[in-house]
């Protein structure tokens, strides 16, 4: 459709970086606005209402997102999520390991970066190592390391997708998500930023996938994430004069900027530090864990779930699930092992914190 659209001087990558600045901006300001997050949503003291918010954007994802496929603006059946091998081995560890980091660092890749946004340096850093080694396990020496855990698959044939064996279970699952979002006690302001949130995956498949579609400089069709944005984004910084921004890199920078504004605005912009090293190191070792884990579970909480599940992928919700499972364990340890309740060396016995 790229070739309809009038432009003369710019190419569809060009578009597309322009376009990820956008949703990026967007999902920046009404995430740092809600506290979007989740982390929060499961361990946090406010988890019904972050749950809430999670559950309106993730079905206004399912919705809009499936919308599309059915007037067949989009189609997923050659994309990685909806593969009949799936790579079920590497779903648990990636997924266990992101979670366990998303608690290590009080917050998901996408909070972070909304963080690091608003002066949290502690934040930037973590989101600037994560995506160092998310790098390193893509095209780096943790490479092998994901190959082989990657090479363990199952094969779920046409299962792959929740949409062939019921073709109906994301509409009630939708209906079900509605009704708890709408009972979480959230104000309705923050349920329709979560909503605009919602909407930013499907608009970005459909962007990427059919309003930018072009034949002669092709791009690559996906959607909201952090692990690959920051993986692309960091290489783009050392590499800029070899490589060009993208979508990916647009997507980050938008969110950053998103955030800096909401911040600003809302008198929340401070300069966050550490407190010693051994905080330090806990969010140094919560960055290696998500890095990792989120290249191999293939996404984070935003690209394996937001994006990821509205796909109807078996792959893309196992990989959230085990997210969720890592956390929950990871803060049941933190909270009854005596040796990790010091907040600088692991854990905390202080009441559960908002990510900061």
């Amino acid at each position: 459709m790229f070739d309809t659209l009038g432009f003369e001087t710019l190419t569809a990558p060009q578009v597309s970086l322009f376009f990820a600045l956008i949703l990026g901006a967007v999902f920046g300001l009404f995430a740092e606005q809600t506290r979007f997050c989740f982390r929060r949503a499961l361990i946090g003291q406010d988890r019904k209402q972050a749950a809430g918010l999670w559950m309106i954007a993730l079905a206004v994802a399912i919705a809009g997102t499936q919308a599309a496929v059915s007037y067949e603006l989009i189609d997923f059946s050659d994309h990685r999520f909806l593969a009949s091998d799936a790579p079920i081995a590497a779903a648990a560890v990636g997924g266990l390991l992101f979670g366990v980091g998303m608690v290590l660092s009080r917050g998901c890749a996408s909070r972070l970066t909304v963080l690091s946004g608003t002066g949290n340096m502690r934040a930037l850093f973590t989101v600037l190592l994560f995506g160092l080694v998310a790098n390193a396990t893509l095209k780096g020496p943790l490479a092998d390391l994901r190959i082989a855990l990657n090479s363990y698959t199952l094969d779920l044939g046409d299962a792959a997708s929740i949409g062939t064996v019921a073709p109906i279970a994301h509409w009630i699952a939708i209906a079900a998500l509605l009704w708890f979002a709408v009972s979480s006690g959230n104000r309705v302001t923050h349920l329709i930023m979560a909503a605009i949130i919602g909407a930013l995956p499907a608009v970005a498949w459909i962007g990427t996938g059919y309003v930018l579609y072009d034949d002669f400089d092709p791009i690559a069709f996906e959607s909201l994430a952090f692990t690959l944005p920051a993986a692309d984004t960091v290489f783009w910084i050392v590499a800029s004069t070899s490589v060009s921004a993208k979508f990916t890199v647009g997507l980050l920078a938008g969110v950053l900027g998103g955030a800096f504004l909401s911040g600003l605005v809302s008198r929340r912009f401070e300069w966050v530090g550490f407190t010693g090293p051994a905080q330090m190191g806990r969010y140094g070792l919560a960055a290696v864990l998500m890095g990792f884990g989120g290249v191999v579970a293939g996404g984070c909480t935003i690209g394996a779930g937001l994006a990821g599940i509205p796909t109807l992928s078996v792959t893309a919700i196992l990989a959230l699930v085990f997210v969720a499972l890592g956390a929950k364990i990871t803060q049941y340890a933190l909270d009854v092992i005596p040796s990790l309740r010091g907040y600088d060396a692991l854990g905390t016995k202080q009441p559960i914190q908002p990510a900061e």
